[in-house]
């Protein structure tokens, strides 16, 4: 038998790591010009996480002004906690569970990428955890605050990536038993 592929820490596994779903309620996404494609990134990468088993979350800004989670993110993560900080990085007992679970990779997903998104990744980074974001689920009102933004947490020590390369980074092996699942994922197209 085959030693076990000695893996980068910078690279997620299924075990070690949180998909943290932030703020994409139906308010906000209803002036997001690329609501579509948060929607249909998101909801690939959850629905990697399940065969997968990774871990997932989700915070939601004000829910009693801004409403819940989008339907077709509800349906697939635990029920949502509400905050009225930006930063989704503002639980410490979270946080700290985490932690003791052997979390060492938070990917943020969601919306706005120079608000909520920025301000997690940068806390995450400053309470000991690899924040990564999914640039193609992730977005904001203007393109330059956008691109600010992951600019801006690039320099911050964030690690950018995407999520076709997230699910194929998670399911590590095309041995795995998820993998059909993991590519069909990567193979459907936004219009599907």
């Amino acid at each position: 038998m085959a030693a076990p592929l000695l893996r980068s820490p910078d690279l997620m596994n299924r075990n070690d790591t949180v998909l943290l779903v932030i703020d994409v309620q139906e308010r906000l996404l209803a002036v997001q010009p690329e609501a579509g494609r948060i929607i249909w990134n998101c909801r690939r990468l959850l629905d990697a996480a399940q065969p997968l088993g990774v871990t997932v979350a989700a915070r939601v800004q004000a829910p009693e002004k801004l409403g819940p989670l989008a339907t077709p993110l509800a349906e697939r993560c635990p029920e949502p906690i509400g905050k009225t900080s930006f930063s989704a990085a503002d639980i410490t007992l979270q946080l700290d569970a985490w932690r003791d679970a052997g979390v060492r990779h938070v990917l943020l997903v969601g919306i706005e990428t120079h608000v909520c998104i920025a301000q997690t990744a940068i806390d995450l980074i400053s309470r000991g955890f690899d924040a990564k974001v999914a640039v193609d689920a992730v977005g904001s009102r203007h393109e330059e605050d956008h691109t600010v933004a992951l600019r801006r947490m690039e320099s911050s020590g964030v690690m950018l990536t995407t999520t076709e390369a997230v699910l194929f980074e998670w399911c590590v092996n095309a041995q795995d038993p998820a993998f059909r699942s993991i590519s069909a994922l990567a193979k459907e197209t936004l219009d599907t």
